[in-house]
């Protein structure tokens, strides 16, 4: 796929030939019991994970792969039965040279889908080393203005950790699982994730734990407030299709 001239440092005429699709892995509201959203997770088109399709990615076509990734997650969620949750896409700060040009095609997608714009989150990783904590920051401010959400992915794990938080504030948190693994039995990891827990409370950022795997973490997070989960515990990745609210009352009967 190759994208029009749009002020993107030159990079717009790029084409990223590989075939993909998408795995879609949700976030449960636990308090609830219902689908919060659900994370696009890049994958072959024979189900090769996510570190085959990334390995295929160069400097040279990082920017038509990251709008590639955004228009793919949107049109196959359009086309799944969402029912109001909401979608989360990740992308690469690194490939967006002007953030109010670069989200051209993302828009096109939504209004050609009818996806709702509120409806969906933009997650970055903390792991992806980011020198221009400036340009990021004036990515996140224009994707909020344009009405889309913002999260900060792995978080506590990365390069910048509260740092970044610093000198931004995203709308949402997801707790690295390294942060969640086992802590319903490291007194260490609730303190972290307890003083993690009071900033985004003070700074009014949602939370949501990843990586939760037993019953006894999921338990554990919700003692101390956590009610947006992720994890094997719930379901794991469906490949282009949607884990569904009675699915996952089932796999917890």
């Amino acid at each position: 796929m190759a994208f029009g001239d749009g002020g993107c440092g030159g990079r717009c005429a790029e084409r990223f030939e590989l075939d993909f699709t998408m795995a879609f892995q949700p976030i449960v509201d636990v308090a609830g019991g219902t689908v919060w959203a659900h994370e696009a997770l890049v994958r072959g088109t024979q189900g090769q994970g996510a570190g085959w399709v990334l390995g295929q990615v160069t400097d040279a076509t990082r920017y038509a792969f990251d709008q590639s990734c955004r228009i793919k997650a949107i049109e196959l969620a359009s086309g799944l039965p969402m029912d109001g949750a909401r979608l989360s896409i990740n992308f690469l700060p690194n490939a967006v040279y002007k953030a109010e040009a670069c989200i051209q095609a993302t828009l096109a997608a939504a209004r050609r889908t009818g996806f709702p714009t509120d409806r969906i989150i933009f997650e970055v990783t903390e792991n992806e080393r980011v020198v221009d904590h400036d340009h990021l920051k004036s990515i996140f401010n224009e994707y909020k203005r344009q009405g889309f959400q913002t999260a900060i992915d792995d978080f506590g794990s990365g390069y910048s950790g509260l740092n970044l938080l610093a000198e931004f504030q995203p709308d949402i948190i997801k707790l690295d699982m390294e942060l969640t693994r086992n802590i319903d039995r490291e007194r260490a990891r609730r303190s972290i994730v307890k003083g993690i827990l009071a900033v985004c409370e003070d700074l009014d950022i949602t939370p949501v734990a990843e990586g939760v795997e037993t019953a006894d973490e999921a338990k554990t997070l919700r003692d101390l407030g956590v009610t947006l989960m992720q994890g094997y515990l719930f379901a794991k990745p469906a490949f282009q299709t949607l884990v569904t609210e009675p699915e996952l009352a089932a796999l917890a009967a």
